[in-house]
């Protein structure tokens, strides 16, 4: 079952040393993503919807989740960033499934936006620090063991790779399909690996919108769409 709705930005901006990202870091021992580094963004509240505050938390595929969505992601920015989004500015990029065995479940809708000016205020609250760095320092870093990613931040980072503008990285946001990444964990596999639609081993019937990649080999077996979670070393396998 699903808890409701989130939504997250991944703020980017142009560098000397290529296109950059803001990472925040969560605090260690308490809350949800405690220690890990993280894009703005939290839970869709009702207020987002256009209803009042002490109404029942909407859920996951209600009418308007989208645009209640990007309500909350403009405001989650505010909140935890200083920095002040248009909605217009935002664009669609990808939309989550925790696996069923997550204690807390939200769906939640990833945009880009490109990050305006101004000085990041953090809410304490939330987070204890922030940083611009490149997916590839981001993934550098993973591998030393100085920073935490979850799977969703680590394939959104993955996907931003080689791109070496915002306007390249909105441009090509803009013109694909979202896709949506409705997550499972294959049992008793060392190192862990969590799979989406498109994976020979992906349980049928568990959802996803995102099409199987074309036969290799003449076999379905080898389709691949999945992350490896082997120590820091994570690793993205995809069927073109």
């Amino acid at each position: 079952m699903l808890h409701g709705t989130a939504a997250t930005v991944v703020l980017l901006r142009d560098a000397p040393g290529g296109l950059q990202v803001l990472l925040l870091e969560r605090p260690r021992g308490r809350g949800s993503f405690a220690g890990a580094w993280v894009f703005p963004g939290g839970r869709v509240d009702p207020g987002d919807y256009g209803l009042p505050a002490d109404s029942a938390q909407p859920t996951a595929h209600d009418d308007g989740e989208l645009a209640a969505a990007l309500r909350a992601g403009v405001r989650e920015t505010a909140e935890e960033t200083g920095l002040h989004l248009a909605e217009p500015g935002l664009v669609r990029l990808s939309c989550w499934e925790p696996p069923p065995e997550a204690p807390r479940r939200y769906r939640t809708w990833f945009f880009l936006a490109e990050a305006p000016e101004g000085e990041i205020l953090l809410s304490p609250e939330e987070h204890v620090d922030a940083v611009w760095l490149t997916p590839a320092e981001a993934f550098g870093r993973q591998r030393e063991g100085s920073m935490e990613l979850y799977p969703p931040t680590w394939v959104t980072l993955y996907g931003l790779l080689g791109v070496e503008t915002v306007a390249a990285a909105l441009a090509a946001a803009g013109a694909a399909s979202p896709q949506t990444y409705t997550t499972r964990q294959l049992p008793g596999r060392v190192p862990p690996v969590m799979v989406w639609h498109g994976d020979a081993d992906y349980p049928e019937g568990a959802g996803g919108n995102e099409p199987p990649g074309p036969d290799s080999g003449g076999t379905d077996s080898v389709r691949r769409h999945r992350l490896v979670l082997n120590g820091n070393g994570w690793s993205y396998e995809r069927t073109p």
